[in-house]
């Protein structure tokens, strides 16, 4: 039987762990959609909550385009560190490659659902708040984080009666889903494969 103290332990290392990868996870696919920080006051907060780290990254790992690999690195070190962490507490072993993969497939899997849970909100606000209301800044972070995953369905499958019956944010809501199954059958695969 698990000691209750290391199951506190282990508890704690997750909740902080992934609270802070949720934030940098954040960081990167809003710098990854070109979103603006200096407007919102969340998205500030966001800024100062990530930036030690990744400021000392970034005088030894540049930026390619777009794409932070600052964060990508950090995001996944955290991430193995993580699991290190709460392996040990378990006392059990884990090879580096089954920990990158796992660290990797959690990584994939939490960006999935960061979409799918956006994606969620986006439609719900759009029933709350006027379509034509694009002062709302969240309306606005959530339009520009979605509408790459959303434009191109909505550009196959045209909405129904203007924009009032949209169909994209289910399409691209289930094809999440089964991104998210895909990657954890591929997963248990790896794992489960012998040698």
């Amino acid at each position: 039987m698990i000691n209750p103290f290391i199951q506190v332990l282990i508890f704690l290392i997750n909740t902080i762990f992934d609270i802070y990868i949720l934030l940098l996870v954040l960081r990167f696919l809003l710098t990854l959609m070109q979103i603006g920080f200096r407007n919102d006051p969340l998205l500030q907060l966001l800024m100062k909550l990530t930036n030690p780290p990744l400021q000392l990254l970034y005088n030894f790992i540049p930026g390619w385009k777009n794409i932070d690999i600052a964060a990508i690195g950090l995001i996944l070190a955290l991430k193995m560190l993580e699991w290190t962490l709460v392996n040990l507490l378990w006392g059990k072993s884990i090879t580096l490659f089954v920990l990158f993969i796992l660290s990797f497939a959690n990584i994939l899997s939490l960006i999935i659902y960061i979409f799918i849970f956006s994606i969620l909100i986006q439609v719900i606000l759009s029933w709350i708040i006027p379509h034509n209301s694009y002062n709302n800044p969240i309306n606005n972070i959530l339009y520009y984080l979605n509408e790459p995953l959303l434009r191109p369905v909505r550009n196959w499958i045209e909405p129904i009666q203007g924009h009032s019956i949209d169909f994209s944010p289910l399409i691209v809501t289930m094809g999440l889903f089964i991104i998210d199954k895909v990657v954890g059958f591929l997963l248990q695969l790896v794992l489960t494969a012998p040698g």
